[in-house]
């Protein structure tokens, strides 16, 4: 009997196969639509910010065009220990904190109230979202002038109707006035996102909790409260974005007097009543560092919520 020997068949090496090109044609025809719009955004946004980036870096005067001269982080220094420039900042702080918070709690009030049925609820729902559909000059101006008026605002009008005192509102509280108005107009925002959070919760969960005797602030407290945490945060972070960027109601309110001027407020007057455009960029630059730095925290929250609601399906 032989025994047959199988000699070993060598391993041809497999070649990885290179897309058709047909494949890469189609991808850039779905990807050409897309073209003009990318290139109108950079060039309204991104190219605008790079002019801004460099003229930040000079000492520009507009009413002395030819004396500008290359000074580095030198504006940057002085935004940053000037006094003037500082207060604004703190005072852009203040604003924000104070706005995003009473924003917050009234809207989490009127999420919990419009999460329950009761007739008329839409109708409701579209009231209250209105404040944030109005234009913000526009709703400045309303508080301005319908509001505030020591003269013939509501608020003085229902004072005198109960004999109370007439106060000059901006005059004795600018901040304040100022903060009011942003709260009316942000609060609609805060409770749209708080209610799609209350929308979200799980239903049997709270079901089962109200079963075992828990109270509706026990709810609320240990099952609501929890699920609510990432919209807190988005509609905080969301608002401190464009809280912090807010020009309208200081300009049109105080025009930034009686200590209202916050960080826009002061690049815009460093560039059109000063003219110092090195300054007023290094300012504007600074405002978009602290916007892009908290709409990073943003897009991580928003991310996390994604993943949360992949999870559930």
């Amino acid at each position: 009997m032989t025994a047959t020997t199988t000699a070993p068949v060598a391993a041809t090496p497999v070649r990885a196969e290179k897309p058709p090109s047909g494949g890469r044609l189609r991808a850039w025809a779905t990807r050409a639509p897309l073209l003009p719009a990318l290139i109108f955004m950079i060039a309204v946004t991104q190219l605008p910010f790079v002019a801004t980036l460099v003229i930040s870096f000079f000492d520009w005067n507009s009413l002395y065009p030819d004396a500008r001269e290359f000074t580095g982080f030198g504006n940057y220094s002085e935004v940053l220990t000037d006094a003037d420039l500082r207060k604004s900042v703190w005072t852009t702080i203040l604003l924000t904190v104070a706005v995003v918070l009473a924003s917050l709690i009234l809207g989490l009030v009127l999420a919990l109230l419009l999460d329950r049925k009761f007739r008329g609820r839409g109708l409701v729902r579209t009231l209250l979202i209105a404040p944030f559909l109005v234009v913000p000059v526009a709703a400045a101006l309303l508080w301005k002038h319908v509001l505030y008026n020591p003269e013939y605002g509501l608020f003085n009008g229902l004072l005198h109707y109960v004999g109370g005192p007439q106060p000059d509102w901006i005059s004795n509280t600018p901040l304040l006035a100022v903060e009011a108005s942003l709260v009316w107009q942000w609060t609609p925002f805060m409770m749209l996102i708080l209610l799609a959070g209350l929308q979200s919760r799980d239903h049997q969960q709270i079901e089962a909790a109200r079963v075992d005797g828990a109270s509706d602030w026990q709810v609320f407290r240990y099952l609501t409260l929890p699920h609510l945490r990432r919209y807190l945060e988005l509609g905080a972070l969301l608002g401190s974005i464009y809280i912090v960027q807010n020009f309208d109601a200081v300009f049109t309110i105080t025009s930034g007097g009686l200590g209202t001027a916050n960080l826009p407020y002061t690049v815009y007057q460093s560039f059109y009543q000063a003219h110092e455009n090195g300054l007023a960029s290094a300012a504007g630059v600074l405002v978009v560092i602290g916007s892009i730095i908290i709409a990073t925290f943003a897009l991580r929250v928003v991310s996390s919520l994604f993943r949360e609601e992949v999870s559930r399906a």
